[in-house]
């Protein structure tokens, strides 16, 4: 019977090991989980509701959304994609739905219903689960490896590295001769202290785009305002598109806002049409966008040289000009970052250059997997670093059920 031990007692160490048991019952897993609970990530996502995946069934489109191992996940896709996972899900008794942005739940609204699935599973299929047991070296001995953790040692065939972004188990792979792409943040809201903006909590808008200034990184969606700047799915986004470049800068840096995701010159036709039509009307009294909110709309019109008692007749072309500017060019100067809720995303692992994607195995090391954050893939929220969980966990188990 080959013996496999899975470090890591989070999503892709569970999907991982439950299938390939199904796969190969005759293969002995071990789990081994440094903390004193397993599936705690799980339990926290989604705000407690577990974002499973995304509803995007293409693979040339899913993998638009990883910053981080784009081009390396196309191939994976293809053979267990989110059609996969409803289907596996389903099958396992945990039907799931799509939300209106395509972001996909349990019926159950409830990370339980998926822990439980996973903890269920083990047991009955006599998969070991070890807490407290934070594994301090591996070794290769000859065709086994030598797996050391504080209470005990594991000899065993195969080793599967899925421990997230631990920095641990990355000193554990760079003893083993792997390449670790030093971790920077990657899915975080931007800290701004701007007049513009301050003590509009709660207010958003639709679909702003956002754009690191001096870069060509951009991002588009809704934008949320906060008591600390700037979040939403837009703003995560270029977060993590940014990652890399934002650690460089010391998390100092402008980010231009389009508010209504249109060009300057429509915007400047509108309020010059505006300025014809209502002439008598008071400026900052109604916003003429219905994406942007009167109390939002009113601090862009503060910030130009417009007066509160103006009328659409008072205003001057290079009025227009600056209030068009702050609608679709406005500069906000962000220094720090926030991490977005309880869910705190890392760019940086195991360099993709050494792991055959075809079943997530090694190139340095035979017998050694990694799936999961432990590696150098990261993705925008939505669901999407859970589905590279479960692709990565599943041609591992391939692997590992053929051997």
């Amino acid at each position: 019977m080959k013996k496999v031990i899975i470090i890591g007692g989070g999503a892709a160490g569970f999907f991982t090991a439950i299938n390939a048991k199904e796969m190969n019952p005759e293969l002995d897993i071990t789990i081994l989980e440094k903390g004193k609970e397993v599936l705690q990530k799980v339990k926290i996502s989604g705000g407690g509701r577990c974002n499973v995946t995304h509803a995007c069934f293409e693979p040339k489109e899913l993998v638009q959304f990883y910053p981080r191992g784009e081009k390396e996940l196309l191939g994976p896709f293809h053979q267990f994609m989110t059609g996969d996972t409803f289907e596996w899900f389903e099958n396992n008794g945990i039907p799931l739905k799509i939300e209106k942005d395509n972001r996909v739940f349990p019926e159950s609204n409830s990370s339980q219903t998926i822990v439980d699935c996973f903890l269920n599973k083990t047991k009955r299929l006599g998969i070991s689960v070890l807490k407290n047991h934070g594994v301090t070296t591996i070794q290769k001995q000859d065709n086994s490896w030598l797996v050391i953790t504080k209470e005990q040692q594991f000899v065993c065939d195969a080793v599967v590295m899925a421990a997230g972004s631990s920095k641990k188990v990355w000193e554990l792979s760079k003893a083993l001769r792997h390449s670790i792409i030093s971790p920077v943040p990657s899915l975080f809201t931007f800290n701004i202290k701007d007049n513009r903006i301050k003590d509009l909590l709660g207010i958003s808008v639709s679909n702003a785009t956002v754009q690191l200034v001096d870069t060509n990184l951009e991002a588009s969606g809704p934008l949320l305002i906060t008591h600390w700047g700037m979040s939403g799915p837009a703003i995560l986004k270029l977060s993590a598109f940014g990652a890399r470049v934002l650690a460089e800068k010391n998390y100092e840096y402008q980010v231009q806002v389009n508010w209504l995701s249109r060009p300057t010159h429509k915007i400047v036709n509108v309020l010059l049409n505006l300025k014809k039509k209502h002439s008598k009307k008071q400026v900052i009294v109604r916003s003429p966008f219905e994406e942007i909110p009167k109390r939002l709309w009113e601090r862009f019109v503060m910030a130009t040289t417009i007066k509160t008692t103006f009328n659409w007749a008072d205003v001057s072309h290079d009025q227009i000009d600056a209030l068009a500017n702050q609608l679709t060019k406005s500069i906000f100067t962000a220094k720090g970052k926030s991490t977005f809720k309880e869910e705190f995303v890392t760019a940086g692992g195991v360099d993709l250059k050494e792991i055959n994607f075809k079943n997530f195995e090694s190139k340095l090391q035979n017998n050694l997997f990694f799936v999961g954050e432990v590696l150098n893939i990261d993705a925008v929220t939505g669901g999407f670093n859970f589905q590279n969980a479960w692709t990565g966990g599943w041609l591992c188990a391939k692997a590992l059920a053929s051997r």
